[in-house]
């Protein structure tokens, strides 16, 4: 049993191994090992997808691989609605302190957070029919968010666009300083309370088209395609070098599919149940253990599953554990368990922040719940009905592994020793004080008994007036 654990151990790490060693590079046109050295080495990176801890990882492992590929040019070809602001913040700081120029190709939007991102950039291209802007911080179901989140955007969409600097403009022989990017447009992508003459009317959201980004400093071109890009930036000789998510990038998207979370915790109610019905530590708590960790650390490393969510998760099985090992009942320690084991998963699935639920769906919540009680129910009843095909019948394939035999009363299997009711009407001595219970010397055998009336002291002769369960009551003669 113990060599099948390890082997299936092992087989498990391989599967892993195997699956996060997969190449996170491929070039368009050429090996990443043929590129020459002469030509100009463009690291490209998609983010054609909701801005989310995903995409932030991603964003990060291809600044590095860019970085070691010593590239000269970081582009993002970008489609997207928008996302979380805490991402969208953290890829804006990696642009801006990139030593690599970083250019976007807005395909069709850079709304909410994409404009954020796209802003931050040394150069924005976009294609015809796309737009840029709307960057007013909402919650999953379209609301605005309290002034609070606006305040923090705006201040972050203006510092980015400062962050450009300036441009020397020469009107009539003045030499004027003038923003690269204007931080008050910034802003009014933010604030609709923001009025710019000939720009933004106030209670309106401003959003550029490709011509009106461009007029306005935030488009450096108009293109239709990556290629188009690299030549309008004067780019020749060059060969592109596409980032690809990884294989734990893959597993992590694949593992937190609702269906395959709640596949994950019928496994660890399963594993349990299983474990508590066969003696010693074995399969069944391996197989628990391994889905509780597959179950939150893709949650984890996505930012639904926060630590303290973990946390109580684990305070919950233990609080069980101790209801059923220790204080054998339904008490308050296993409600209590149940309770926090239960609100573990389902806050793991839900995006909120610390205890703010502020900019949770009520969609995501009933998704939540909807995974975790259908997928309890689902594995408390499977685990029941494999239990009787697996262990309780004469063909279960592990049948082996539980006890089997039943001792029947008229076998001689009884719960306390039967030799104690043949005392009976027997006679014998105290052998020590009964302060009611004592010891008591009968055939030369000492006994544990309770005086049935008073004390009786030591020495006194009792004679034994009725033996109940594994209890014997003598009075004194």
């Amino acid at each position: 049993m113990k060599s099948g654990i390890v082997a299936i151990a092992i087989c498990f790490l391989f599967s892993i191994t195997e699956c996060f060693s997969q190449d996170t590079i491929s070039v368009e046109g050429v090996s990443s090992g043929e590129i020459q050295t002469d030509q100009k080495l463009v690291y490209k990176l998609n983010i054609k997808e909701n801005i989310a801890p995903a995409i932030w990882r991603q964003t990060q492992q291809a600044f590095e691989a860019a970085d070691s590929l010593n590239a000269d040019l970081m582009l993002i070809h970008m489609n997207t609605y928008g996302g979380t602001v805490l991402d969208a913040d953290s890829i804006r700081t990696k642009i801006l302190n990139s030593p690599i120029p970083v250019y976007v190709f807005i395909d069709n939007n850079a709304a909410s957070a994409g404009a954020l991102i796209s802003v931050a950039c040394d150069r924005i291209y976009m294609r015809k029919g796309s737009s840029i802007g709307a960057a007013t911080v909402v919650n999953q179901t379209g609301e605005k968010m309290p002034d609070k989140y606006q305040s923090y955007m705006r201040s972050i969409m203006r510092a980015t666009a400062e962050s450009h600097g300036k441009d020397t403009i020469i009107e009539q022989q003045d030499t004027i300083l003038r923003w690269k990017r204007d931080p008050r447009i910034a802003e009014a992508m933010v604030d609709e309370d923001v009025y710019i003459e000939g720009i933004i009317d106030t209670g309106k959201i401003l959003t550029f088209t490709p011509l009106e980004a461009v007029k306005y400093g935030f488009c450096e071109g108009i293109v239709e395609n990556v290629e188009e890009l690299m030549d309008e930036a004067g780019y020749e000789n060059y060969e592109i070098v596409e980032y690809k998510p990884t294989g734990l990038e893959r597993l992590i998207g694949f593992l937190v599919n609702p269906v395959v979370s709640g596949i994950l915790i019928m496994a660890i109610l399963g594993g349990i149940y299983f474990e508590m019905q066969t003696p010693g530590i074995g399969f069944p708590l391996i197989i628990a253990v391994l889905a509780a960790i597959t179950y939150f650390a893709p949650l984890y490393l996505e930012g639904l599953a926060a630590n303290w969510e973990i946390i109580i998760f684990v305070v919950g099985l233990i609080l069980v554990a101790v209801e059923i090992f220790v204080f054998p009942g339904f008490g308050i320690a296993g409600i209590s368990g149940i309770v926090l084991a239960f609100s573990g998963l389902v806050l793991s699935l839900i995006g909120n922040v610390h205890f703010n639920f502020d900019g949770v769906e009520p969609r995501q919540v009933m998704v939540a719940l909807s995974t975790v009680v259908i997928a309890t129910f689902t594995g408390f009843v499977l685990s029941l009905w494999l239990s009787k095909r697996l262990f309780t019948t004469q063909s279960g394939v592990l049948k082996n592994l539980s006890l089997q035999d039943v001792q029947k009363r008229e076998d001689g299997y009884v719960s306390i020793d039967i030799r104690l009711m043949d005392l009976k009407g027997k006679e014998g001595i105290a052998h020590t004080v009964l302060r009611p219970s004592g010891k008591v010397k009968i055939e030369e055998t000492v006994y544990d008994a309770v005086s049935e009336l008073g004390m009786i002291e030591k020495g006194e002769a009792i004679k034994v007036v009725r033996v109940e369960t594994t209890q014997v009551y003598v009075e004194k003669i």
